[in-house]
C-alpha cells in the first residue's frame, strides 16, 4: 500500500534530528530542499508541520557550537524566504535573527568560560585515534574544541594508513573489492604529504565516497530513506544487515523526490553519480579546520 507524503515526512525523522548536535546541519539542508522543492506541493497539514520544524531549527541554533550549523541555517533562512508565503516568511525570519543573536552571545560566553572547562587538546586527539573516518568527521561537528581535535594532522595520517597497508603503502589494507573496482586511488608519494586530510580526501573516488561518507540512505528493508551509521541503516531489523549493497546512499534532492512521489527508483551510486547539490565527498569535508568566532 502506498503511503502518504505525511508519513513518509515522519519516518525521515527530521523533527527529533534537529536537536542532535551531530545531525542539525544535515536536517536544516534537507529541510531546506523541501521547503524550496516541495513545500507548495504538500497537503496543508504536512506545510504546517515542515513549518513548525523550521522554526525549531531557528529556535535551536543557539545551542549548536559549529560553523557547519551556522551555515545550514543560513541555506534554511534562504529557502524560507523563496518559499514560504509573506505571513508564514515573516514568522520565520524573525525566528532567524533572534536565534543569531542569542547565538552569538553563548558563542561570546562560550570563549569567556572555556579552558578549565574542557578536556585538554591532546587527550581528545587520543580518543580519536580510536574512531573510523566518518566517526571521526562526525565528532568534528560537535563543538568548537572537537572539531579542532578531530582536524589534527596525525589523525588523518593514521587514517591514511588504515587504507593503504605496507611501508610503502602500495597496497589497501581494506576494501580491496572496491580498489579492484577503481574506487580507491593509486597512492601518493607519502614523503610529499603536508595535509593528511586531504591526502584521504583525494584516495577516495565515486561510489565508494559516497557509501563511506553518505548519512542518509534508502533502506531496503524498511523501504524508507533512514539515517545511517557506517553505511548501515538504524533501525532495528532483527537481523544485522552488513552488506552496504543493502543501503543506496541518496542526495536531498532525491529526499524531496521520495516525499513527493513514494515510488521513487533510487539506483546505485556509480562514479557518474555526482549529487547536483555538491556531492556526499563535498559533505564529508566541508566542515572547516578552524571554526571562527562570530
Amino acid at each position: 500500500m502506498s503511503s502518504t507524503p505525511l508519513e513518509r515526512y515522519q519516518k525521515l525523522a527530521i523533527t527529533d534530528s534537529l536537536s542532535k548536535n551531530y545531525r542539525y546541519p544535515i536536517a536544516c539542508k534537507e529541510l531546506s530542499f523541501i521547503l524550496r522543492e516541495a513545500f507548495n506541493q504538500f497537503p496543508k497539514i504536512l506545510q504546517s508541520i515542515v513549518f513548525q520544524d523550521t522554526l525549531s531549527a531557528f529556535r535551536l541554533l543557539p545551542q549548536m557550537q559549529t560553523q557547519s550549523a551556522v551555515s545550514a541555517v543560513h541555506l534554511l533562512l534562504q529557502s524560507v524566504e523563496a518559499a514560504l508565503p509573506k505571513q508564514k516568511r515573516n514568522m520565520a525570519v524573525t525566528e532567524f535573527k533572534q536565534a543569531m543573536v542569542a547565538h552569538k552571545r553563548r558563542s561570546k560566553a562560550h570563549q569567556v568560560q572555556k579552558g578549565s572547562l574542557q578536556m585538554p587538546q591532546d587527550i581528545l586527539i587520543h580518543v580519536f585515534s580510536f574512531l573510523d573516518m566518518q566517526s571521526l568527521v562526525s565528532a568534528g561537528i560537535v563543538c568548537w574544541s572537537w572539531n579542532m581535535a578531530a582536524n589534527d594532522n596525525r589523525l588523518w595520517e593514521l587514517q591514511y594508513v588504515v587504507l593503504y597497508s605496507g611501508a610503502d603503502k602500495q597496497q589497501p589494507m581494506r576494501l580491496d573489492e572496491d580498489r579492484n573496482n577503481n574506487l580507491l586511488q593509486k597512492p601518493v608519494d607519502t614523503r610529499t604529504v603536508t595535509d593528511w586530510k586531504e591526502a584521504v580526501k583525494g584516495a577516495y573516488t565515486g561510489a565508494l565516497s559516497k557509501k563511506l561518507t553518505t548519512n542518509r540512505g534508502y533502506c531496503e528493508h524498511c523501504k524508507a530513506i533512514v539515517w545511517l551509521n557506517n553505511s548501515k541503516c538504524l533501525n532495528v531489523h532483527g537481523r544485522m544487515i552488513s552488506e552496504i549493497h543493502d543501503i543506496k546512499p541518496v542526495t536531498s534532492f532525491q529526499v524531496v523526490e521520495y516525499l513527493l512521489d513514494d515510488s521513487l527508483s533510487i539506483t546505485s551510486s556509480s562514479d557518474s553519480d555526482s549529487d547536483s547539490e555538491g556531492g556526499s565527498v563535498s559533505r564529508l569535508w566541508a566542515y572547516p579546520k578552524h571554526l571562527r568566532n562570530y
